[in-house]
């Protein structure tokens, strides 16, 4: 079998190269190529463009990269309909992957879309493209599949991958000792996002916010683990100019080790927000953009929670504070309240312990048996479409 895959960013990536072990479980000469990540790389996929150049955040910021962005699409249109996968699958990065998809579609190709697009938060009239787009929509939340299902569009919950890998009581101690991270401490984890225009508009508001709550509480300790280097020097930069006394340890990578050795995590609204559930810590939301992209965003949004736990649980379960919200202040009162409120923590933790048994369906497998499934169809009908001779 053979398929063509398209990935944009590091979460993408993971869930990519989980479900190519799974299909490569039960078909090892299977082929993917397309656009992957280190970790799909890893798994024998051939990569034809960086993955880096797709991870764009934004409205305003798409605009930018829009000529770079089409001729990129556009080339991978050409060289999948010269060459046709069994199947397409867009993993995540919509905006890039479903114009793919139908494009592909209309040329005959089966087409998987590995990952809903937020529409049932902002932008809802995309669902007509995605049913014109693909024959299977994958999703990781149930309420995900409801939504598709009452618009009639061909859908499979597959679960998380991540509410599989992680266990349901992560070990707090081995985390901090092998972060080497003083015993005495209560430690809180910043995580200002994987991109750079995250770091950009959350890092120094993060070391603001851990002054805040240092001045206030003067035994904690604070753990930054950055995505790459770039990242690092990105934030590194952010805290010489704002919180160069601060007790901090910054790390390059292994965000999950470090949110699993906090007391109370600070994170950009995105995946992590999941991650840290399911380690089960409190968790204080924040997310800024540029101010054209967030008053986009505002105008076409259709939910009054962002941060996947609160959609997860349809209730607020953890605080957002979005763009002017997000002040040090009021980053660094919810990182307090947590502190002074053990009993609100232990009942937070209950329901993250609830969501994550919900999201645990071996997903990767899952996936897999769907995308195989759709591929053998395609074969079939192939078959059965052959002139016959004799």
């Amino acid at each position: 079998m053979r398929f063509g895959i398209v990935v944009g960013e590091a979460s993408g990536d993971l869930l990519g190269a989980g479900l190519i072990a799974e299909i490569k479980r039960q078909y090892p000469d299977a082929t993917f190529e397309g656009i992957a990540g280190p970790l799909m790389q890893k798994m024998g996929a051939r990569s034809l463009y960086p993955m880096e150049r797709l991870a764009v955040m934004g409205i305003v910021e798409i605009l930018g990269r829009y000529r770079e962005l089409s001729a990129m699409r556009k080339n991978l249109i050409k060289h999948f309909c010269s060459n046709p996968p069994d199947v397409f699958i867009g993993v995540d990065s919509p905006e890039f992957n479903i114009h793919i998809a139908q494009k592909l579609r209309e040329a005959g190709i089966k087409t998987v879309q590995y990952v809903s697009p937020q529409v049932w938060a902002w932008r809802q009239y995309r669902v007509k493209k995605i049913a014109q787009a693909v024959d299977l929509m994958l999703t990781l939340f149930p309420f995900e599949e409801e939504f598709y299902a009452s618009r009639s569009v061909t859908v499979r919950c597959v679960g998380h991958p991540l509410a599989d890998a992680i266990p349901m009581h992560p070990d707090k101690s081995v985390a901090r000792e092998n972060l080497k991270i003083p015993p005495d401490k209560e430690v809180v984890a910043l995580l200002p996002g994987s991109r750079g225009v995250e770091v950009h508009y959350l890092a120094e508001v993060f070391i603001q916010a851990a002054q805040w709550c240092l001045d206030r509480r003067p035994n904690l300790f604070f753990v930054a683990p950055l995505a790459n280097e770039s990242r690092r020097k990105q934030f590194e930069q952010a805290l010489y100019r704002k919180g160069s006394s601060l007790p901090i340890k910054l790390v390059t990578g292994n965000s999950r080790e470090v949110m699993t050795a906090a007391d109370v995590v600070v994170l950009a609204s995105g995946t992590a927000t999941l991650e840290g559930m399911l380690l089960k810590k409190p968790l204080v939301v924040a997310y800024k953009l540029s101010q054209m992209s967030y008053f986009i965003f505002k105008f076409l949004s259709q939910v009054s929670h962002y941060a996947l736990p609160n959609l997860l649980a349809r209730k607020p379960l953890v605080p957002e504070l979005i763009q002017h919200n997000a002040t040090p202040e009021k980053i660094g009162k919810e990182v307090l309240a947590y502190f002074h409120d053990p009993e609100k923590v232990a009942t937070l933790q209950l329901e993250f312990e609830a969501i994550h048994n919900t999201l645990r369906k071996n997903a990767s497998h899952q996936a897999a048996e769907a995308v195989i499934e759709l591929a053998k169809d395609k074969n079939k009908h192939n078959a059965t479409t052959q002139p016959q001779y004799g």
